[in-house]
């Protein structure tokens, strides 16, 4: 782990950001293993480590804390728990479990979240979308295909967030849209890892549109099957 402190002269914010970065590097730690189950924080430690306050360590254990990674144990410290306790469907764990030597592992359970999920919730959205909401997913479907065939991938995983978040929101499944950021992070870090092929394959791009298209017509058996197929192309992307 690397010391850090606020600059002197840093702009004003600079010290909301900073307690972030400190989050972000432990959490990361625990996630690559460099911070092993068991293994003992302090807050005095941590305080000499980053130059930073009492406080303001104690508002960042506090973070990690509601995020089971670590735990305060009386008399010992600040201990770190073991994967199969933390929050694994917080975003920020997820990012940290994507970038570590876990990632492999990450997507696979992910994509598995997804098929569960996603083509059930394409169903229901065939079902319950509104008129503006299946307008919407069939031109986000329509857009997806020119940004692919571009190559415009930056432009094309926004739109890919937006069209499955829709997705998701047009199912009437509160459950189902309380994962939109699960799904947005699992997105998000095939791009920016560099998993994602500079040009979607034609099978990818013909299922999104196919699933908003039936989404749009109502025809919740083909909006379904094509999210299912789309889903099984990620997955064997993945492996």
């Amino acid at each position: 782990m690397t010391s850090q402190s606020v600059p002197a002269g840093s702009p004003p914010g600079a010290a909301a950001v900073f307690p972030t970065r400190i989050i972000d590097a432990l959490g990361q730690d625990i996630a690559d293993g460099v911070l092993p189950e068991g293994a003992r924080l302090t807050i005095e430690g941590l305080q000499q480590q980053f130059g930073v306050s009492r406080t303001v360590v104690r508002d960042c254990m506090r973070v990690l804390e509601s995020m089971n990674l670590i735990v305060p144990k009386r008399r010992i410290g600040l201990v770190v728990q073991g994967p199969e306790r933390w929050n694994v469907y917080d975003p920020r764990v997820i990012r940290w479990r994507l970038h570590g030597p876990g990632r492999a592992d990450q997507f696979r359970s992910l994509t598995h979240l997804r098929r569960a999920v996603e083509p059930v919730a394409a169903a229901l959205a065939a079902r319950h979308a509104s008129g503006a909401q299946r307008l919407r997913i069939a031109a986000l479907g329509e857009d997806l295909r020119r940004l692919g065939e571009a190559g415009l991938l930056e432009e094309f995983l926004d739109v890919d967030i937006e069209f499955h978040t829709l997705v998701l929101e047009a199912s009437g499944n509160e459950m189902f849209l309380a994962l939109r950021e699960v799904i947005a992070e699992v997105l998000a870090g095939r791009t920016q890892q560099g998993l994602m092929p500079h040009n979607p394959k034609e099978h990818a791009l013909q299922a999104h549109e196919q699933v908003a298209f039936a989404i749009r017509d109502g025809d919740a058996a083909a909006a379904e099957a094509c999210m299912e197929s789309l889903l099984a192309e990620v997955s064997e992307a993945i492996d």
